[in-house]
């Protein structure tokens, strides 16, 4: 199942994608998917949800008002190579606010402070089942799908300290979307591919099974310090190939279109646009 949240007349619902449709699954009690995530997804699409033309809405972001989001970085080796950075015994972890994100087809923003303004395609993990201390052993059952991430970096701003959250969170700066695919669509995730091209150009390209650290691993380790939420999000990382190291470097500019592309699960594409 193919899952979005949109806006149309005036009004925010999610629902099943259906060929070139959505079956609006809305409703008073579950307006949102992340309130369905809490009450459980259906396993089938109804018949008599109402249906309407996915080329009339306007796409959210998966997960509109996710709890938390957190983002695992230098998980991939070629990545953490490029950068210099030394192994870790641990996942490295920050976060994202839920503001910063932008949905399939929305313009991501290159911010007045800086020109360094690079792209890092991921594959998105959303939590369908909360829980702490999560073994790995059971980690997946906690996942409701994936889907396509940008987790838009401005570099200068990342690399003013240690810590990388101001570059990680200027308005408009991470893509989320087109929509979650829950699990049952993914034959074999180790086989799945993350790419993304910038004005066509493939910039990055890996495998998941190249993670440093799987996603079980991931979700044991947040789930060790935090209690972890339906509809809360873990990107998972970046291949290497990013803008910031490459000779001269690649930034995203505006009028650039940047696309990452995740086998089985989708293409999120967003245009790049200068701030008002």
């Amino acid at each position: 199942m193919k899952l979005v949240s949109f806006a149309w007349k005036g009004r925010e619902s999610f629902g099943a994608v259906v060929g070139d449709e959505i079956a609006d699954l809305g409703s008073p009690a579950c307006p949102d998917l992340k309130a369905a995530l809490v009450a459980g997804l259906p396993a089938v699409v109804p018949a008599t949800a109402p249906r309407i033309a996915l080329s009339q809405v306007a796409l959210l972001p998966v997960v509109p008002n996710p709890g938390k989001i957190f983002c695992v970085g230098l998980n991939y080796l070629e990545h953490r190579e490029e950068t210099g950075r030394a192994a870790t015994a641990h996942p490295t972890i920050f976060t994202r606010f839920a503001d910063t994100q932008v949905a399939h087809g929305a313009p991501l923003v290159c911010p007045r402070e800086s020109a360094m303004f690079d792209y890092e395609g991921e594959l998105a993990v959303i939590i369908g089942r909360g829980g702490r201390r999560i073994s790995e052993a059971v980690a997946m059952r906690h996942v409701a799908g994936y889907a396509c991430y940008n987790d838009g970096s401005v570099r200068d701003w990342q690399n003013h300290t240690a810590q990388f959250t101001p570059g990680k969170n200027f308005p408009g700066s991470g893509g989320f979307g087109p929509w979650m695919v829950t699990p049952d669509e993914i034959a074999d995730l180790d086989a799945v591919t993350v790419t993304t091209r910038l004005n066509g150009q493939v910039v990055q390209h890996a495998a998941v099974d190249q993670m440093i650290f799987s996603i079980p691993r991931v979700i044991a380790y947040l789930s060790a310090f935090t209690v972890l939420s339906p509809g809360d999000v873990i990107s998972t990382g970046t291949p290497g190939g990013v803008g910031a190291k490459r000779t001269p470097p690649l930034w995203m500019k505006p009028g650039d279109t940047v696309e990452v592309d995740i086998s089985g699960v989708g293409v999120l594409r967003n245009p790049v646009t200068a701030d008002a």
